[in-house]
């Protein structure tokens, strides 16, 4: 529950510090003395976004920070998940800085405003006027039938189920799409790959066809060269090798007199043997050499092709037009692939999809069966709140497709007349109508719901007498429940019956307007009881009427 609440430099509040008390208690005040000022601070606690406009004229930054008992509520997880360390009282602070910066704390250790929103959500229902408006929304119903019917657990689960079909139906989608644009190229795919095929290429072909054709091209010149070294080599009377066969006898003959022509000989017959291996070989290849326009042309046709088939794939090199024929035929590969891949994804979706239908079915058959509950408990609350005639109908329809929550529609149903037809609830009901709709949903939910601290902001809007009696009734109730109920209100009925009872106000110094809120004395009780009674003149009726009311609250 809430236990305390400071505020600081906040719209009019310059500093304001209040303690709560569990139970039911009232907020009353004059319009516009800062109720909604307080509500707006206990919302920048709950995680909406700040306003530098908000900080009180002057100021640098504003503070707003709350206390919280949570001992006895079931919130170890949350702090677990987000590692905060975990106390009996929680203390949660708003920090907005003239200059746009916003800072947030969680037990003085900072937070992101997803987490202290998570958080606040646990801590307190703050019901504002404009929260009727929900009553116009299939989500908010929708909600409240899953709250009554617990179905949490059940929800969590569909949402995991729900999601990995809507996964794999993307997948699929996605396949498809790449699929029919891929088959769109496939013929290309098919002729490039086809063309690659035919020219049946091998990694070292190009350089060895470019060195046949240079070859080829300059086979005159090649052959009249070879064939000059050989004749300088082979002449019978001045050729090398004549002349290295001659000095190798004539060395040889000096062995018996000079010890150095032995190793010399040997040196220069290797010279001639080497020498005339080598003039033999280039007389092969002078032979072997010649021009052949045939082979010239074949040669030419095939680096034709190379040449063509680089600049058409703007590559430089056979090994990359390789690899893009191994590309081609993946790509081709993977494109006879997609029909059996898109048939086995699609398989997968439709089991998936009747694992949603399946779990859907079971929200569907808990939500069915608290609906009716809902009917009669609603029945019975708002005949007490003085609709006596009134109906109240759950009804469960089928959404066109399945959604994050299920596949059902359900609208709320209203007639507060004799057999007047049931219609929409926010096209028929009046404001306060509505207001004790809203109530007894609330105190429904409460019920179902182990929430700390629930605020409701003038839900007492267009009731009086008798009926605001009820509401207090109602609230009071709620408030006996092991929770706190804080009502903010214009209601003699409802202010009479808070345990303790808060006065917002504002004073004026030399220079500006401030609001205060101090809870009242049994005295101070009586006179603010008796003003919502007569007005601004106390008369003695009007304090006698309060001094009842308030000796009701104390039976």
């Amino acid at each position: 529950m809430l236990s305390s609440l400071y505020i600081q430099n906040y719209a009019l509040i310059e500093k304001l510090e209040i303690n709560f008390d569990r139970g039911f208690s009232v907020i009353t005040g004059e319009t516009g003395a800062g109720k909604s000022i307080i509500l707006g601070a206990i919302g920048l606690l709950l995680g909406q976004r700040a306003d530098v406009k908000s900080i009180r004229k002057g100021a640098n930054k504003c503070i707003i920070e709350a206390r919280f008992q949570i001992g006895s509520y079931e919130m170890h997880d949350f702090f677990e998940d987000n590692q905060l360390e975990f106390e009996e009282e929680c203390i949660l602070r708003r920090e907005i800085y003239a200059s746009g910066k916003s800072r947030a704390f969680i037990n003085d250790t900072p937070a992101s405003l997803a987490q202290m929103k998570e958080l606040g959500e646990q801590l307190v229902d703050v019901h504002s006027q404009h929260q009727n408006l929900l009553l116009n929304t299939e989500g908010f119903q929708l909600n409240v039938l899953d709250i009554l019917a617990h179905n949490d657990e059940l929800l969590t689960q569909y949402h995991s189920i729900f999601k990995d079909w809507k996964k794999i139906s993307a997948n699929l989608a996605e396949l498809i799409a790449e699929a029919e644009k891929s088959k769109a190229d496939e013929d290309y795919i098919r002729f490039q790959l086809e063309q690659l095929n035919d020219a049946n290429l091998s990694e070292d072909e190009q350089e060895a066809l470019e060195q046949e054709s240079e070859t080829l091209n300059h086979a005159e010149e090649i052959k009249a060269v070879l064939f000059r070294i050989e004749q300088l080599f082979m002449a019978d009377d001045n050729g090398l090798l004549a002349a290295l066969k001659e000095g190798t006898q004539m060395l040889s003959n000096l062995k018996r007199v000079y010890q150095s022509a032995d190793e010399l000989n040997e040196r220069m017959y290797s010279a001639y043997i080497e020498l005339k291996d080598i003039v033999d070989e280039i007389g092969l290849k002078g032979e072997s050499v010649e021009f052949n326009p045939i082979r010239m042309e074949e040669v030419n046709e095939r680096l034709n092709l190379i040449y063509s088939l680089q600049q058409k794939h703007r590559v430089q090199t056979i090994v990359e037009l390789i690899t893009l024929e191994q590309e081609y035929s993946e790509r081709l590969n993977s494109i006879t692939s997609y029909d059996e891949r898109i048939s086995a994804l699609t398989q997968k979706k439709e089991e998936q999809l009747l694992l949603v239908k399946s779990q859907a079915q079971l929200l569907t058959e808990k939500r069915t069966a608290i609906a009716k509950k809902v009917e009669a408990e609603m029945a019975k609350r708002l005949i007490a709140l003085g609709i006596p005639n009134v109906r109240f109908q759950v009804e469960i329809g089928l959404r066109k497709e399945l959604g994050l929550q299920g596949e059902d529609t359900v609208s709320f149903l209203f007639s507060a007349n004799k057999n007047g037809a049931l219609q929409n609830i926010s096209s028929v009901a009046s404001g306060g109508e509505i207001a004790r709709v809203m109530l007894s949903i609330k105190a429904m939910i409460a019920g179902a719901v182990k929430l700390p601290t629930i605020v409701f902001d003038e839900i007492d809007t267009g009731v009086s007498g008798e009926i605001a009696d009820r509401m207090a009734d109602i609230m009071q109730e709620m408030g006996n429940q092991e929770r706190q109920v804080i009502s903010i209100t214009h209601l003699p009925q409802i202010a009479s019956r808070g345990r303790a009872h808060y006065k917002v106000y504002k004073q004026d110094n030399e220079t500006e307007t401030i609001s205060h809120i101090r809870c009242l004395t049994i005295e101070e009780r009586i006179e603010e009881v008796a003003h919502m009674l007569s007005g601004a003149i106390l008369t003695d009726a009007a304090l006698e009427n309060a001094k009842t009311l308030l000796g009701l609250a104390r039976n």
